[in-house]
Formats: C-alpha cells, sequence, structure tokens
C-alpha cells in the first residue's frame, strides 16, 4: 500500500500546468494574470471571492488576440471550462474598480491540459492488474481530498473574516457604550455638586437671619 500511495503521490507532484493561489486585490484597481495554452488544449478556470466588501468582482477572460472569451460583473464564485482556439497567452483580469473602500481577497484555480496519467500504470493497452487498479483509486481520492481541502480552506477563511468582522464591531460597540456610560456618570456627579454648591449660599443668608 505505500508504493501505490508513493506512486499516487508523485503523480500529483508532477502534475499537469495548474495554477491554483490566492491574492489581495486592491481597491479601484484591476490585476491581470497569463497562461501559455496550446491551440486544442482544454482548459479550466475557476475564481472565488473569499472576503472584502460585498464579495464581487469583475472578471474578464480574454485569448492572445485580444478576443473577450468569458466575462461576468460583479460575481463571487463561477468557473469556465474552454478549448483554446489558438496557440498564445490567455489573460484573466480581475477589476475592482467599482469599489472605491474596500479590498477583495480572490482564490484562482486555473488547470490547463488534461491530468497526467499515472507513471507504469495507464502507460499500456493491457488490462489494469488489481495493484493499477487499487493506484488509480488512490490518485483520484487524492485529488478529491485536495479538492475538498482547498474548498474548505476558502470557508474557512470567509467564517474567519466574518467572525473578525462580527468581532469589531462588537468591540466599538461596547467601548460606545462603555464610553456612554462612564460620561452620564460624570454629568450625573457633576450635576448633582452643582445643586448643593448652589444651596450653599441660600442656607449661609437663612443662618444669619
Amino acid at each position: 500500500m505505500l508504493w501505490l500511495s508513493l506512486v499516487a503521490l508523485m503523480a500529483l507532484l508532477q502534475g499537469s500546468a495548474a495554477v491554483e493561489f490566492t491574492f489581495d486585490l486592491a481597491d479601484n484597481a484591476e490585476d491581470c494574470f497569463y497562461e501559455e495554452i496550446k491551440r486544442n488544449t482544454s482548459a479550466y478556470f475557476e475564481f472565488q471571492v473569499s472576503a472584502g466588501g460585498q464579495q464581487d468582482v469583475d472578471v474578464t477572460l480574454k485569448d492572445p488576440q485580444n478576443k473577450i472569451i468569458y466575462s461576468l460583473e460583479r460575481a463571487t464564485f463561477d468557473s469556465h471550462q474552454f478549448t483554446a482556439e489558438i496557440t498564445g497567452v490567455y489573460t484573466a483580469c480581475f477589476s475592482n474598480k467599482f469599489s472605491a473602500f474596500s479590498h477583495k481577497i480572490v482564490y484562482v484555480d486555473f488547470q490547463v491540459g488534461d491530468e497526467p496519467s499515472l507513471p507504469g500504470v495507464d502507460e499500456h493497452a493491457t488490462v489494469l492488474t488489481q495493484m493499477e487498479t487499487s493506484a488509480q483509486a488512490i490518485h483520484k481520492a487524492l485529488n478529491d481530498i485536495l479538492d475538498a481541502q482547498t474548498h474548505h480552506r476558502l470557508r474557512e477563511a470567509q467564517g474567519r473574516k466574518r467572525a473578525e468582522d462580527i468581532n469589531q464591531r462588537v468591540m466599538v460597540w461596547a467601548s460606545l457604550e462603555t464610553a456612554s456610560v462612564i460620561l452620564i456618570g460624570l454629568v450625573q456627579i457633576l450635576v448633582l455638586r452643582n445643586f448643593f454648591t448652589d444651596r450653599k449660599p441660600s442656607q449661609a443668608r437663612y443662618g444669619r437671619l
């Protein structure tokens, strides 16, 4: 079983042309990323805004001739699969120009080409042995685990950001309440002090009479 795990792990490490990352998109800004794709090669593009403002961005995907092949406005999450018609550099742009105050945290997954086959398993046309079948199953399970971990991390980041925002609002509200209580207490002390201070001269005149 250890050998099967190592084979599957080596296939994942060798990997196809896949790019997966998270970046900070500043307010009123636009960032573009580039990927070279050969003709008739399939590609998979996915993004998700994990934090910031209303969690939305404008997305545009262009081919080497600057032709728009995919576009979406103020989207939080989406995916797009396509086959390159020409060889060249494809551009994926994320725009936050409609937001003047809040920056966005964006996750991007750009996969190009088919997933590479397991070394020594899918290279022959004969019937697969039980060990090779098990290696393929482990390979698929590892890929599913990686995808699940990625989406769980995104949900965790969203939950953490939401919790931090709520905590900040609670702290601000609690600070305002504390300041209000202290201010009301000081005002009451001053009012009571002035009240007794104003009565002293009258009491002194009554004493002389």
